[in-house]
Formats: C-alpha cells, sequence, structure tokens
C-alpha cells in the first residue's frame, strides 16, 4: 500500500503515536457503549416505573394508622388482666414514645433517619465497604423501607420485590412526615412472645409500660427487630445481651447518651420475665368471661378492633382470692396421699444431651404458677437434688421431703417410686427452701359480690385456668348443703318465727308409709341431739333436726316459692324436707346472688361485669351503670334481712364461723357453713354490708373429700384470707333495724309478734309428744325426694345432708352470657 503524501505535507499536524490513537478511539467506543447503555436502562427503569407505579399499594391509611389490635381487659383501677388477639400489641403515638426507647432505635436500625429521604445512599456505601472491611454495621435498610417491607411487601429476596419496596420508600416519604413513618415502625414492628411494636414487647419482656424503661432495657429491646428469635432475652439470653451492650455504644457513639450513662447501663442487672404469665394480675376465668360477652356484640373484630373493656373488678381483691384460693387448695392436697412422679425419663450422661433431655421433659410438664416442674438427677431417702427449665439446681430435705416419703421408701411401687429422671412437682417455703408438693385433683370456685349493685369485684372459677377452663363459679352445680338452711329460715321468719323460737332437736323418723319407699331417719352430723334450742342457736350450729322442723311448719312448697326470690332455680330445688338441707343444686353464683339480698337490706341485684367499653383511641362506644336500689328490686322485707343478718352474724360468732370474727377482730361479719352428706362439697358463704363471697370446694368427679373435711375447714380459711384484703380500711358497719322490728330483752321481734316475746314451740315435748309434729295441728311428713325425684328417703346428716351428687362438668350447665344478661 502507498503512503499517503499528505501526511509528510508541510504544515500537517504531527502524527499521534499508535498507542493514543488506540485509546482514543477506545474511549469513544466505551462512552458511546456506557451512553447506550445508560439510555437502554433509563428507558427500562422507565418503563418499569410507568408499569409498576400505578401499581403500588394505596398508603393513604397510613396516614390514619390502624393495625389490627388485640382485645385488653383492665380492672376497675386500669391494671391490664387479660389481652386476646394473635398480634399483642398496644399502639401507641409518637408522642408518647419515650426519647430513650426512639433514641435506642434509631442508633441501632438508622442513625440517619431525618436526614435521609428515605435511601441513605451514605448508608449502603457505609454497608458496602463493611462487607468488605468484615466489620460490624448498622444495615443499609432504612426505618423508612422497613415499614414499606414490613407493611405492604413479602419476605421473598427478588429484584421486583426489590423495586417495589424502593418506589414505596420513596412514597411513603413523600406522604407522610418523618414522625408519622417512625410512628408506625415503632407499632408495627414484630418482635417476638407475639408482641408487636415497643409498647407491646415492654409489657411481654420487662412487665412494665414503655415510659417507664431504662437504658438498658430499652436497648435489649431494641436489639430485637433484626431476629427476634436470635436476640429474645427469655430464650436466647447470652445473645440478647450480647447486641445489647453493642447497641449502648451505638447509642453513645451518636450522642443520645453519655458515656457516664452508658456505663451504668452496661452494668444494670435487668429482670426480664421468664413465665408464661403476661398480665400483673391472674384473672383469666374473669378475662375468659369477657371475652364471651364482647365477641356476642362484636364477632370477629373483637380480636382487631383495639377494644379497651373496664370491668368492675378490684385488682388487689382479685389477686387476694387467687392467691387465697389457690393456698387453701394446695394446704388441703398436703394432707393427701402421694401419687407419685408425672414422668419418668432416661437421662444420658453426656452433659450436652443431657440438658437437651431436661428441656424437653419440662416442656411437655409446664410450670403450674408457684407449682414448678423439676427433673431428678438424685435422690436418697434423705435428699433429692433437682433441676428446673431455667438451669437451676437445688436440694430438697428435712420437711421439705414429708410430702413424698411414700415415694422415697425401698418399698414404693414403680408408679410413685422416686428416682433419677422422675418428673416431680415443687413449691418454695416460706423459709426460702424447697418442699416437693404435687399438682391437684381437687377444684375449686370463689366469688365476690358488691351486695349494693352487683358489681363482681373477684372470680376465680378454678385452681389453674390452663389446667381446666371449666368455670365452677358460673358452671358447676352443685349441692349447697347447710349453706342452704338460711333461706329457709327467711322463710320461717314470714310465718311468725322469730330468733327467740324455740325449736326441738330430737330424733325424727318417717316410716315408709310416709316416704313412700325406705324409712328415712336424718341425723346431726356428730349424732347427738341437744332437744329445745332457740332459732339462733339452732343455725349457729346447723342443727338438721331443727331445720327439717322448720321446712314441716313453713310447708315445703312455700319454701320453693320465697327460694325464687333470691335468684335460685325453682325446679332443681323439690318440694321435699330434703330441702331444708341442701339437697338441690346451685351454682356458686347463684349462692353469692342470694346471700348479697341478706347483705342488702333484701334487694335483689343481678351480677355484671362490664362498666364500659372504648375503641383503641379511648372513644367511649359502651357505658352501663347497674341501677339504685330501688323497690322494684325489693326480694324479702327489710325486716326480713335484718332478722337474717342477725342469725348470721351470730353464725360467724359463736357458731360453725366462729373463726370469722376471731381472725378478722371486727363484729360486721356474717356467714354459713356447708358440708354435704361424705364431704362431697365444702362451702362457705358469708358477707360484710360491702361485700358477699363465696368459697366452694370439691371434685368435678364427686367424691369424698375425706371424712373430717369440712366448710369451716376448707371453704372458711381461704375466705377469711380474702377478707382481710377486701376490709382492709373499711369502717366496721352493721345495719340498723329497719321500721316494725323492736329489741325486747335484748332480742330482736317483728313488731307485730313483740306481745308474745315471739317465743313459740316446735316439736318441744308436750306441744307435740310424737317428735315428729310441725306444730300446727296434727303432724304430718312430706313425702322425700330421691335422686331421680321418686319417693324415697335422702337422709341428710349433721351439717352434712344425704344429696343425689351433682352433676359432673359438662353434663349440665348453663351459658355464662345467661348468666350475666337481666
Amino acid at each position: 500500500m502507498a503512503d499517503d503524501p499528505s501526511r509528510d505535507a508541510p504544515g500537517a499536524a504531527p502524527r499521534r503515536p499508535f498507542w493514543q490513537r488506540f485509546l482514543l478511539k477506545s474511549f469513544g467506543w466505551a462512552f458511546g457503549l456506557l451512553f447506550a447503555l445508560f439510555a437502554v436502562g433509563a428507558t427500562v427503569a422507565g418503563v418499569a416505573l410507568a408499569v409498576a407505579y400505578p401499581n403500588l399499594p394505596d398508603i393513604g391509611d397510613l396516614s390514619d394508622y390502624r393495625p389490627k389490635l388485640p382485645l385488653r381487659v383492665f380492672s376497675a383501677d386500669g391494671v391490664l388482666i387479660g389481652e386476646f388477639g394473635e398480634e399483642r400489641r398496644n399502639l401507641t403515638p409518637i408522642a408518647e414514645i419515650p426519647a430513650v426507647m426512639k433514641n435506642a432505635v434509631l442508633a441501632i436500625e438508622d442513625s440517619r433517619f431525618y436526614q435521609h429521604h428515605g435511601v441513605d445512599y451514605k448508608g449502603l456505601m457505609r454497608a458496602g465497604i463493611a462487607n468488605l472491611g468484615r466489620a460490624k454495621s448498622q444495615g443499609a435498610s432504612t426505618i423508612t423501607m422497613q415499614v414499606a417491607r414490613n407493611v405492604y411487601l413479602s419476605s421473598e429476596k427478588t429484584f421486583t420485590r426489590k423495586l417495589y419496596e424502593v418506589l414505596l420508600t420513596f412514597k411513603l416519604e413523600h406522604l407522610l412526615t418523618k414522625d408519622q413513618i417512625l410512628e408506625i415502625y415503632m407499632n408495627q414492628i414484630f418482635l417476638g412472645n407475639r408482641a408487636y411494636g415497643f409498647a407491646a414487647a415492654s409489657e411481654a419482656y420487662f412487665g412494665k409500660p414503655m415510659k417507664d424503661l431504662t437504658i438498658a432495657e430499652a436497648a435489649m429491646l431494641a436489639g430485637l427487630p433484626k431476629a427476634p428469635s436470635a436476640y429474645n432475652p427469655i430464650s436466647n439470653p447470652t445473645r440478647a445481651r450480647t447486641r445489647q451492650l453493642y447497641i449502648i455504644e451505638r447509642m453513645e457513639d451518636n450522642g443520645f447518651i453519655t458515656a457516664e450513662e452508658a456505663a451504668a447501663a452496661k452494668k444494670q442487672e435487668l429482670r426480664v420475665r421468664t413465665g408464661a404469665q403476661q398480665t400483673p394480675v391472674r384473672a383469666e376465668y374473669i378475662a375468659e368471661t369477657v371475652r364471651q360477652l364482647v365477641y356476642a356484640q362484636y364477632g370477629d373484630e373483637t380480636y382487631t378492633r383495639g377494644l379497651n373493656v373496664y370491668t368492675t373488678v378490684k385488682a388487689n381483691e382479685q389477686e387476694a382470692a387467687y392467691k387465697a384460693l389457690r393456698k387453701g387448695i394446695m394446704d388441703y392436697e398436703k394432707r393427701q396421699i402421694y401419687r407419685g412422679p408425672e414422668r419418668f425419663v432416661d437421662l444420658p450422661a453426656d452433659p450436652k444431651e443431657l440438658d437437651d433431655a431436661i428441656d424437653d421433659a419440662l416442656a411437655e410438664h409446664p410450670d403450674n404458677g408457684d407449682v414448678m416442674a423439676a427433673v431428678v438427677l438424685e435422690v436418697n431417702p434423705k435428699k433429692i437434688v433437682a433441676v428446673r427449665g431455667n438451669g437451676d439446681r437445688f436440694e430438697i430435705v428435712g420437711a421439705g421431703l414429708e410430702a413424698a416419703r411414700s415415694g422415697l421408701s425401698d418399698k414404693a411401687t414403680p408408679k410413685i417410686k422416686i428416682r433419677r429422671g422422675a418428673v416431680i412437682r415443687v413449691m418454695k417455703t416460706p423459709k426460702d427452701t424447697w418442699e416437693i408438693t404435687q399438682l391437684p385433683e381437687v377444684e375449686g370456685a370463689f366469688i365476690a359480690l358488691d351486695p349494693r349493685d352487683g358489681g363482681i369485684r373477684a372470680m376465680v372459677g378454678g385452681f389453674d385456668f390452663n389446667k381446666n377452663k371449666f368455670n365452677h363459679v358460673t358452671q358447676a352445680w352443685r349441692q349447697p348443703g347447710s349453706g342452704f338452711k338460711p333461706f329457709i329460715y327467711s322463710a320461717a321468719l314470714e310465718k311468725g318465727f322469730g330468733p327467740s323460737t324455740i325449736v326441738n332437736d330430737s330424733p325424727l323418723f318417717f316410716d315408709s308409709g310416709v316416704t313412700g319407699g325406705q324409712p328415712w331417719e336424718p341425723k346431726n352430723y356428730d349424732g347427738k341431739f341437744e332437744g329445745p334450742m332457740p332459732l339462733h342457736t339452732a343455725l349457729a350450729k346447723s342443727k338438721n333436726m331443727v331445720s327439717i322442723r322448720i321446712l314441716q311448719a313453713v310447708g315445703p312448697q312455700n319454701a320453693q316459692d320465697w327460694i325464687s326470690r333470691f335468684g335460685f332455680d325453682a325446679e332443681k330445688h323439690p318440694a321435699y324436707l330434703t330441702m331444708a338441707l341442701g339437697a338441690g343444686s346451685v351454682t356458686p353464683m347463684q349462692m353469692a346472688t342470694g346471700y348479697a339480698v341478706f347483705a342488702n337490706g333484701g334487694y335483689r341485684v343481678n351480677p355484671w361485669l362490664i362498666t364500659r367499653i372504648t375503641d383503641f383511641k379511648g372513644k367511649p362506644l359502651v357505658e352501663s351503670q347497674p341501677p339504685l336500689l330501688n323497690e322494684s328490686m325489693r326480694a324479702i322485707d327489710a325486716r326480713n334481712a335484718f332478722m337474717m343478718d342477725r342469725l348470721l352474724q351470730e353464725v360467724a360468732r359463736s357458731g360453725t364461723a366462729a373463726r370469722a370474727q376471731r381472725d378478722l377482730k371486727r363484729p360486721d361479719l356474717y356467714g354459713k357453713t356447708g358440708t354435704t352428706n361424705d364431704s362431697i362439697d365444702t362451702w362457705f358463704n358469708g358477707f360484710n354490708p360491702t361485700v358477699v363471697a363465696v368459697v366452694w370446694m370439691g371434685y368435678d368427679t364427686p367424691r369424698s373429700l375425706g371424712d373430717r373435711e369440712t366448710g369451716g375447714g376448707l371453704s372458711l380459711p381461704i375466705w377469711i384470707s380474702f377478707m382481710d384484703t377486701a376490709l382492709k380500711g373499711v369502717p366496721v358497719m352493721e345495719p340498723s333495724a329497719p321500721e316494725g322490728v323492736i329489741n325486747v330483752g335484748g332480742e330482736w321481734f317483728y313488731e307485730e309478734y313483740a306481745r308474745g316475746n315471739g317465743v313459740a314451740s316446735l316439736g318441744v315435748p308436750g306441744a307435740d309428744s310424737s317428735g315428729t309434729g310441725n306444730g300446727v295441728g296434727e303432724p304430718r311428713a312430706p313425702r322425700i325426694a330421691g335422686p331421680s325425684g321418686e319417693q324415697s328417703p335422702g337422709a341428710p346428716m349433721g351439717d352434712r345432708a344425704m344429696q343425689p351428687p351433682p352433676p359432673a362438668p359438662g353434663e349440665e350447665r348453663r351459658s355464662i352470657l345467661d348468666l350475666f344478661r337481666n
């Protein structure tokens, strides 16, 4: 090829070296290629935006953020006693979120949140450099990006989802303020343990409101969003502690706290909740009753609308009732035969495998309040070494072994023999030592009402809600025993009887011609007869012969009509003489309602529970108040109620419940014990003018509690324990005599009967020598109703009546909703 002559022409530019010409051409091609790629990218991005942006979800609702909020149940004094919903959440406005909690979150999640516009480019670069250098970083996702992802998007890692996340981030930043975005994040994020949002997490992990969090506690919670399971302070305390310390350092680095505050926070010992209980007051039966009532009104919205329900329950009294009933049941359980460990597991020798085996065993046998589960590691007749689920090892020695001596004997059967690998129950003693025990089989119930309006002040439907959700207060139909006698006495007052009326405590016998079946010869509890005595003494001593003679005089049909005034179902109390000894069926709630009539001067009040319902912002939706006591609610005459108070006061002063006034040291206490035949049920029904409380104990499948167990021995101590709390600061108050009642010689009488001093004779020798008369004309005993209604002699004994067994749970129950409908 010939050379180009122009290249050597005079004045021509010097020829560039080859390498320069190559670079220039390469740069031109590269620039063109980059421009083309940019143009293509811009076109693709434009098309993507044009397609994707219209498909972005509408975020207008976030300006009025309303997540799924649970139903929350509160006591009258504002204490949380129950929560229902898949998400445990407490919506908190940004203005009410404490600075320490906000700062902890910002320090670890997005320290430049208030400086960037949704995407933190500096953070992206820092994250990339940190990843290259394997250094710690706070990550590249901003809080706004996390809100976009958590509220609207799935967790899949695809280019499309990431594109939507970025687009949503810009949209959120455009439509919402920074405070609105942070408020959504602080309330929406999942933090483990069913807690959504930091307010709920504060309650779940520390049992305190968010406003009371310390720096150390806030830092612990701020570590949860990254991995709620991995950094959970309950299940992974070591990893949670490591992240907490790092967050405290981040807070110091960002100027949120001082070096001194950081050092103090690192040293603070945190008390993390470890049990299943998530409320400070044990009121599961109350909360469940509220849930049913609210669900009947609001349906499925009950669990998502954020309803706050306020009840008549007093938190301190509810806790006192729970503890009193639990203690009463466990005290009874200590006297029972040891039934053996709950399970046996093989424990490996390898320490790591050992811990896993213990964890697996105890996971199936969780703690039941203060009755805790443990696995035996070592055992001999003088000592047991055991370990709990939290890893604590402890010894049981001396008196702590007494309840399970039979299980430590060499002659113990394999079923009850305590050996290595046995799963047992233990409790802490008042002396801070350990004792072996067992979960009780017996059940109990406690209900307290305000007799002035019917408001429920405390209710415990059984030993443990998680173990048995059957509410014995409202659903268990049991025989009331002698606790029913006051209602028969009340009927007698309307027939001319008075506290001083003399009635003969002498034997009674009804032959087959009277009963229509087998002969019936009722007895007193102690088998003794004390002859003529006034009515008030007979009730104080719970004399069965006197009660039967009174019912003969009143007439069983008249008595059946009378008891319906107190709220009892007449058909559950057949009009036979066994009614005098409590052979019918009642619930503890009915007994409390009935005794409230005596406590308030003769008015029938309906139990009620809910005072108001608000939405999550506190706006009232429902408000209710009971009617004030008025004559339309009158069940019995005021004179009758006053006279019955005097009779029941003597029971609590000198009769079968004398321990009540003795222990509580006040005279304004009234009540009646009840123990059915063979000690199948034990009761105490009592009141003060400000509160009525009823205690029941028995087995769900009726069987004897023991020959020596009575209402005065089992149920009364529970009542006294509760009243010790309920009556603190309450002045002594005794009702004044109403019009038409006068006092003669220290005894009270209806005015129209005072002329004869109200002293009559019923079944007293000379007045009726047969000993079977009713003092009114020729005596004839009515037929006696047997268990199935046929004519047969149910033979009540003493404070215990021979009565048909009550239905087991599930056989016969009333809807809880029905009990709260007027």
